[in-house]
Order: C-alpha cells, then structure tokens, then sequence
C-alpha cells in the first residue's frame, strides 16, 4: 500500500496560539467540555468563515483531537477495501455483523497547531479486523489522552499504544478482544492520572478496568467488572476528600480507588446501553445514562466521601450522598455539560434540556432545535455560550442561562460524529474526512 499521508490545505494565514492550556483528554483536562474564555474563540463559522486551515484526515475516526503545546493529536483506521460508510440518525438494531473487509492501518498522526501541516504519522498496526462495530461508529472510536510528555493511544478492541511526543513508539499492550454488546465494538476513552493510563472495557464475556504503567506500560492492576453495556469512559475525580475513579454501568455506578479497590456502588436502574461520561462540577460527581428506548433515563449528582453501598431499592432521595436526582434527564450518546449554575442535556434526536446544576430542578423543558438535528457530539461552551454539533454538521450557538435562545447556526455540511476540542483561541472540529481549525484570530 502506497504510505499515507495527510493532505492539507491552508486557507488564510496561520493562527498564532496565544495562550491556552492542553487538552490533553476528551472533553478536556478537566472532563468538563467548559473552555476558558478566549478573544480568539469563535461564535460564528463556516467551511470558509473563521477558518485558519482545514487537514483532509484519511480514513476513519471519531477520537477527538489531543493538544500538547503547538501539537495536535488524532487518530484514524483507513481500509484497504470500501466498507460501509456511517450515517446520521438514530440507530437501532444490531451491529455490523461481520468484521470490515480488507486489510485495516491502524494510524496516529500529529499536526501542527499553527498551520495544520503534518509532522508526522505512525501506523501502530496493519491487519484485517477480528471484530465487528456498530455502523456508525468506527475501529478508532476512543480519544487518545496525554500526561505532557507521552501520547497514549487506545485502539479499543485491539491494544493501547504509548508514543513520544516526536513518534517514537515507546510500549505496546495488545487487547484480547471480547464480544460487545449487539457488536457494536468498544468506544471507552482511555485517561492518565498520577503515572497511571487507566482503561476500561465492558463486553459480553470478560469485563475489566485496569491501569498501566504510564512509562513502561506494565500492568499494575487489573479490576474485573460485572457490567456488559457500558461505553462510559472513566472520570478520575479529584474532590476534597480523595482522589477516585468514576465509572458508571448498567449494573450499577462505582466508583474505585487508585489501586484498583471499589470504594462504593449503586444500582441507578441505568439505561440498558450506558455511553454519557462523568464529570464534575460545583463539588459533585454527574452521572447519567438515557438510551431512547428505556423510561428510565436518570442523571444523579454525587457527594463526595461516600463508602461501600449508597442507595437501596432505588430509593435514591434517601441516599446521604446522592444531592439530587431526576429520573428522566439524560441524553443517549451525549455527554451533559454544566456551565455556571446550570445543567444542559443535549438529546440525539434534536432536544435541549436545563435543569439547575445544584438542586437538580427543571429551568426548561425540551426546547426542539430549528432546523432540526441529531446529536452524537457533547456539547462544550465559552463566552457565554453553549455549542451543540449535530451529525450533520451543523453547530447551533445557544444563549447560556434560563431561556432557550438560539443566536446562530455555523454549517460544514458534513458528517460530524466527534466531540469537538478547544485550546486558547482554537476550536478543533473533526468531520468525516477534514480537522478546521476554526478561530477569530486571523
């Protein structure tokens, strides 16, 4: 196969960063999807507006882009063979049955932050693959974490891969893959914490979360799980009692301790596939599951301290250490964000919901987005400001506060899928096939 490149194309003068901190994990060092304010960062684009350069991407991949200093990170699996291409809307049914056809590259490529021009690319692995996945989705679902210095690259059903900044692979650890659920693959995004890279992965057969060692790759523990449908990835949460590692389920909600122990659990009677990550906010844990198809769809706002079993019986307003709770508040795919005092929802089929973030009461119901769209992208906010990506492409710009108001839309007329990145005054969005980088600072 000829090597791949990827092709770029600069549109205006290049963007000179001016400050920001790396976003070193998805939705953000902090989990949050919340970016600092910045006179660069944009409200309104286009393919053309506010675009300091576009990269064509080979392949396919949904990870978000990485940042580290001048340094963008990204993954992609690009197939020898045409295979089935992903589409908007809601899916419900089975997977794809049987493995993509053809020999796969498994690749990782850095770009320059300033002008989109490749520094270099690595191809981790070249096979034919040995597991289905969900249409939609793709072999390079997971968004690749960094600690500052070393790039961890997580191929869910196949292996974790750590490079150096400049490329240079430094440990491979090859993943057993498992049967997931109606063969939808793995997506559980790995994290890096304290010389730890933890990662998670629920299936049908063998369920586990585990850590390894962030510069020999040697497995420091491993956890067994008993939970089947769950994509989540892990939240490490740095409250003022300790630090923990959040990670929901359909079985119950745990929460384990740096070295692999479980601190405490519940049974939130989660919905039957588990996909919104945790986070934290105002001093508490968020934790929420909502697939369409379930009446039960909850988001629970955690205290901190909590010990061994929580809640009983689902009598969650009885809990100590459960500040709210409401029973039908959350998204499938999407991750909810809280900015200031309030709680958003972004539904896949075209809705917005705001609950106070403290106290868990509604500020307004579904507001329908117009024109109207489907969602697989977290939403993420700035400037006053809540940005929702529909598969379609299309950004809708949403007053923050307690009235829906739409004040723009920003089209780019494609497939859009993973959730966008923000480092000092560059918004990252990664399409089908291109990365814009989108700014005012040009």
């Amino acid at each position: 196969m000829a090597r791949l490149t990827l092709l770029t194309l600069v549109l205006v003068t290049c963007v000179t960063v001016l400050s920001g901190d790396d976003f070193t994990r998805f939705r953000g060092a902090d989990a949050t999807g919340v970016a600092t304010d910045h006179p660069g960062l944009p409200t309104r684009w286009s393919e053309t507006e506010n675009v300091a350069w576009v990269a064509d991407v080979p392949g396919q991949g949904w990870g978000s882009p990485i940042v580290v200093g001048d340094r963008v990170f990204l993954t992609s699996v690009v197939a020898d063979e045409e295979n089935l291409r992903p589409q908007s809307g809601l899916y419900m049914g089975l997977g794809v049955r049987d493995p993509a056809k053809g020999t796969h590259h498994w690749m990782v490529y850095c770009v320059d932050l300033h002008s989109g021009q490749l520094r270099w690319e690595r191809e981790a692995h070249t096979g034919q693959p040995v597991v289905p996945r969900h249409p939609k989705s793709s072999y390079a679902a997971e968004t690749s974490t960094t600690d500052g210095q070393r790039l961890f690259v997580l191929f869910g059903d196949l292996g974790l891969y750590c490079y150096d900044l400049d490329g240079e692979l430094l440990w491979s650890q090859m993943i057993e893959p498992k049967k997931t659920n109606m063969d939808y693959g793995a997506a559980s995004s790995p994290v890096v914490h304290d010389g730890q890279v933890i990662v998670v992965y629920d299936n049908e057969e063998e369920s586990w979360i585990a850590a390894y060692d962030s510069q020999t790759g040697r497995q420091r523990w491993k956890t067994s799980r008993d939970e089947t449908r769950s994509w989540a990835t892990p939240f490490v949460w740095e409250n003022d009692i300790r630090t923990e590692i959040v990670v929901p389920g359909e079985n119950a909600n745990r929460s384990y301790s740096l070295e692999g122990e479980e601190l405490w659990s519940f049974d939130g009677d989660m919905s039957m596939l588990v996909i919104p990550s945790p986070f934290a906010a105002h001093g508490m844990c968020y934790i929420s599951s909502g697939y369409v198809g379930d009446a039960h769809r909850p988001t629970f706002a955690v205290a901190p301290g909590a010990d061994g079993e929580i809640a009983r019986d689902g009598k969650y307003e009885r809990s100590d250490f459960i500040t709210w709770y409401q029973p039908q508040a959350s998204s499938y795919n999407t991750t909810q964000i809280v900015y200031g005092e309030y709680l958003y929802t972004v539904y896949d089929q075209g809705f917005i919901t705001c609950h106070n973030a403290l106290t868990g009461s509604e500020v307004y119901d579904k507001q329908r987005f117009s024109p109207k769209g489907s969602f697989t992208a977290s939403p993420w906010a700035y400037d006053g400001k809540i940005f929702c990506l529909s598969e379609d492409g299309l950004t809708y710009v949403i007053k923050a506060g307690p009235e829906f108001e739409i004040l723009a839309t920003n089209p780019l007329e494609e497939l859009c899928i993973a959730t966008p990145s923000i480092v000092g005054g560059n918004l990252l969005i990664r399409t089908l096939t291109k990365l814009y980088c989108i700014s005012n600072a040009h």
